[in-house]
């Protein structure tokens, strides 16, 4: 039996990989660019420079559903380590150690990765016009 929303799968599909790639490159931004403020003074150094332009350019590539593969894999990479690194020790649950966030970026960036980009992407577009052209 299909639901309701079947139909609409494809556009659901899409309008996360969007919303989500916005939401991660403002991590990178803030990392990165100071902006939004909010960033604690004692971030070392390697996670600016390394997990910033990972968010940036990868919530990016996620965002407009280009190289969306890789970059939805690199990112779910980031995000693991970044839970056992940052959250993981201090408590095995994400409620405890607040890795929440990490944990559903980790699998949803996973998820990214296996789906591919979809509708509405970059990618798309390139093959639709390679398939014509």
């Amino acid at each position: 039996m299909n639901s309701f929303m079947s139909k609409y799968s494809d556009h659901c599909y899409a309008l996360m990989r969007i919303v989500v790639g916005f939401l991660f490159l403002w991590h990178g931004v803030q990392k990165l660019l100071g902006f939004p403020p909010g960033m604690p003074d004692n971030v070392p150094a390697f996670i600016t420079y390394v997990a910033g332009p990972i968010e940036l350019f990868g919530g990016t590539l996620i965002m407009i559903g280009l190289l969306t593969h890789w970059a939805a894999f690199i990112t779910s990479g980031q995000m693991a380590v970044a839970y056992w690194i940052g959250h993981g020790t201090k408590a095995l649950l994400p409620l405890q150690n607040n890795g929440e966030l990490a944990a559903l970026y980790c699998f949803v960036f996973l998820f990214i990765a296996a789906y591919g980009s979809g509708i509405w992407s970059v990618d798309g577009l390139l093959k639709r016009r390679k398939d014509h052209g």
